[in-house]
């Protein structure tokens, strides 16, 4: 699986290529309530094996999480599943409060 920082998928989601990006987002409810990346779908990582046929397979997925661990998880889960431009954001959500959105609350 690929990896991608808070600073270049905050790039990448400013350039005109990112139309076709799927931001999944995979923590609790809770915790989605609490912050998230606009344009993020929320869908907790129990749930995924049952929502995995609602996600295209031909677009990028960029899989979020609270810091980097879950997410990678689903990451290799999709990639399993046949996905093949799967991108894991490192440190999460965490990461992206931090380096990317300062005003973003962190928990």
């Amino acid at each position: 699986m690929q990896q991608v920082n808070a600073a270049d998928l905050s790039r990448l989601l400013a350039s005109s290529d990112s139309g076709t990006l799927q931001l999944l987002d995979v923590r609790e409810e809770w915790e989605f309530s609490i912050c998230q990346i606009e344009g993020s779908r929320n869908v907790p990582m129990a749930q995924i094996p049952a929502a995995v046929h609602d996600l295209d397979p031909g677009s990028p997925t960029v899989v979020i999480c609270h810091h980097g661990m879950r997410s990678a998880q689903v990451a290799d889960y999709l990639e399993r599943c046949g996905f093949d431009k799967v991108i894991n954001l490192e440190g999460g959500i965490d990461a992206w409060a931090r380096e990317v959105d300062p005003r973003m609350p962190v928990y």
